[in-house]
């Protein structure tokens, strides 16, 4: 241990590791926050803490399981000449969930289905917003742990990059959220980076890498887009106000 503390080489493993994981981790907080923004604020709180901490074990798990997440890595068949293995798989079926999801969501958004869904916004709904939270969470989990394992040797780095990771999401995950519920526009949006993160992990499923830097900063730059129309909306509303 008191090698890792004083190595150059150890802490900028760690610093990029977190960095990596803080990016990976948005995926995570961006659907977290789509998923219970149509649930009462105390129930939404709730889902925040438990999908968070779900995502934190999850990874400390798949850290405790190296060896067998290592295999997973390894080709179990191949279709039409594509070499497919679980990891592989799992990405498929994660990110086909991610699109199915995202799409089902913005079809409700656009038919105001907003009566259906609060009416749902009961123990059930409840219930079916942390399964849902527990699959995402799985497929990401799985995708942040395997490219820790390509970026680090040292389980230690690998843990301590992932929990601090995990506490910025938690920390972040409150005002994501509350923007999100309060700014429809800006639920649209999130819900159209969670198609392209769905096709992007379908793509990496089929060893079709898609960089993740374009997708980032194709979110980060759209973000920005939003927060200044929402800033202008806001700037318009109090130039409307008498007096104002």
């Amino acid at each position: 241990m008191m090698h890792l503390l004083t190595s150059p080489e150890a802490w900028a493993a760690l610093l990029t590791l977190t960095a990596l994981e803080i990016v990976l981790g948005i995926d995570n907080v961006i659907f977290i926050s789509v998923l219970v923004s149509r649930l009462p604020e105390k129930q939404a709180q709730r889902a925040r803490q438990i999908g968070l901490a779900l995502a934190l074990i999850f990874r400390l798990i798949l850290l405790s399981l190296l060896v067998w997440l290592i295999g997973l890595t390894a080709p179990v068949f191949s279709v039409a000449g594509q070499d497919l293995s679980w990891r592989d798989l799992i990405l498929i079926g994660g990110g086909l969930f991610l699109i199915a999801k995202a799409t089902h969501e913005i079809h409700g958004e656009v038919e105001s289905d907003h009566g259906r869904s609060d009416e749902k916004s009961t123990g059930n709904a409840f219930v079916w917003v942390i399964v849902q939270i527990i699959v995402v969470d799985l497929v990401f989990s799985l995708d942040s742990i395997i490219t820790a394992i390509g970026m680090a040797e040292d389980i230690k780095i690998m843990i301590a990059a992932v929990v601090i990771a995990c506490g910025v999401m938690y920390v972040s995950a409150g005002p994501v959220s509350r923007f999100v519920a309060e700014h429809p526009t800006t639920k649209m949006l999130a819900l159209a980076f969670l198609v392209l993160i769905g096709v992007a992990l379908v793509a990496d499923g089929f060893q079709f890498h898609i960089p993740r830097g374009y997708i980032y900063f194709a979110i980060a730059f759209s973000a920005a887009v939003e927060f200044f129309n929402v800033l202008a909306r806001r700037n318009r509303g109090k130039a409307r106000r008498p007096g104002g």
